[in-house]
């Protein structure tokens, strides 16, 4: 019988098997930012060991609300700044240099194929777009990888997703997840690596598979369907990401993409590899949707949403604040202005996002049309700053949750492409691109 992804990594990382089916991983990777670190290294410290592992395997980022907006999250970044100066922590990206915790550490090259990568962050399933296992976790075990650089999990069961057709003009890896945890539900994943495959993902003949981007995408919101991890097959995508980290001009690991390639495709699931299910979604069907109610399972389509009323245009965040998803959105935005009802807020999810973004002119666009720029952050995502709602105000968001109360008490979060976001911006309602 063959093995899936998940299963190689678990079995090529064990450090032990103390008891039943929990496995001990060794941590290629533990990620840190500024809201959940700080507990665990207060804790360390309360027990007298205020140790790292290895320093080059820890990143560190301030990034959740950059910059600070009161005393206490200025504290908050104060641990987190002491801690990785004290220990010399050579990747520590603070205020200037920051950005949001998922978009930076990838665009760093920080995530490679097989690699184990933990982070006290529930998002951090983003970094399974590389095929990499990669979990959110709490302070116990974020406090015991930073110590021993081991984690301890159940090992997953499997969904495998497969993903066919092609996708229309207009609809984006946004509309793929949110279709995905419309058909399985929030529950649909629990406790099982959620492994994205089929033409749409991989590509087929001629058709080349989906960008990183996207794949990080849907990567991200897997936990939304409680998955542990969302994961892809390393390809020549993958190669061509990261082959400046990997490739003479980085740390020469490989010479050439294509002994990378033939390197990567030991950290794909065999052809008879076991699954706990397979689900199986024609894409050609799928229509720009968003999100409704407090639920990500709870998916329309535009067309079934048009004309709703918005508050505020949101489009950033570690799921959809990239290049590619600046670049959707200008596109819709380009000689047009937002409506005057209607707040635009645009954060680009790095610097290196932002300057691209700048030399290609799409910040302008996005000033010329009336949004505010902001610097990357993830504030308004999770209600703590730049664009939080009121009571009762409604927003279309390219974040990637929209529990009641999220962007701000009382607020109701649409979640959906930067494309869709981009026209209802415009409108002043919700509306597909191509209504305007």
């Amino acid at each position: 019988m063959g093995k899936t992804l998940a299963e190689k990594i678990f079995e090529t990382h064990a450090a032990d098997r103390p008891f039943g089916d929990t496995w001990v991983l060794k941590l290629d990777r533990v990620f840190c930012h500024e809201i959940t670190t700080p507990i665990a290294i207060n804790d360390l410290i309360s027990k007298n060991l205020d140790r790292v592992f290895d320093t080059s395997r820890v990143k560190v980022v301030i990034d959740h609300v950059s910059p600070a907006k009161d005393s206490k999250t200025a504290e908050q970044g104060k641990v987190l700044r002491d801690w990785a100066r004290r220990h010399k922590i050579q990747d520590f990206f603070d205020i200037g240099r920051n950005g949001v915790c998922h978009a930076i550490f990838p665009e760093k090259g920080f995530v490679r194929p097989g690699f184990t990568v933990i982070m006290g962050d529930s998002h951090t399933c983003t970094h399974g777009a590389f095929g990499a296992f990669a979990a959110g976790v709490g302070t116990t075990d974020l406090e015991v990888g930073i110590l021993k650089g081991v984690c301890a999990f159940r090992k997953p069961e499997t969904l495998r997703i497969n993903l066919t057709g092609k996708l229309k003009n207009g609809v984006y890896a946004k509309d793929v997840i949110l279709a995905i945890i419309a058909k399985i539900g929030v529950a649909g994943a629990t406790d099982k690596v959620m492994e994205l495959r089929g033409p749409v993902i991989e590509g087929t003949q001629g058709v080349p598979g989906m960008s990183m981007e996207g794949r990080m995408t849907i990567c991200n919101m897997a936990v939304e369907a409680g998955a542990t991890s969302g994961v892809c097959m390393p390809d020549s995508i993958t190669v061509d990401y990261l082959w400046k980290f990997i490739g003479p001009d980085g740390d020469n690991s490989y010479s050439t993409k294509e002994e990378a390639l033939a390197d990567f495709s030991k950290w794909r699931s065999d052809d008879d590899a076991a699954y706990a299910g397979v689900v199986d979604i024609d894409c050609s069907g799928l229509e720009p949707s968003a999100t409704v109610g407090y639920k990500p399972d709870q998916v329309k389509t535009i067309r079934e949403l048009r004309g709703t009323k918005v508050d505020q245009v949101y489009i950033g965040s570690c799921t959809n604040g990239r290049i590619e998803d600046l670049r959707a959105a200008a596109a819709v935005i380009k000689g047009r202005k937002i409506a005057d009802t209607v707040r635009g807020v645009l954060s680009p999810a790095t610097p290196g996002v932002f300057n691209q973004a700048l030399q290609e002119g799409l910040i302008q666009e996005f000033l010329d049309a009336g949004f505010c720029v902001t610097n990357p952050t993830c504030g308004a995502c999770l209600g703590m700053s730049n664009g939080v709602l009121a009571e009762g105000e409604v927003c279309a968001s390219t974040t990637n949750r929209n529990f009641f109360g999220r962007m701000g008490k009382g607020g109701m979060v649409h979640l959906m492409s930067p494309a869709s976001a981009a026209a209802t911006a415009i409108a002043g309602s919700i509306v597909n691109p191509e209504d305007l």
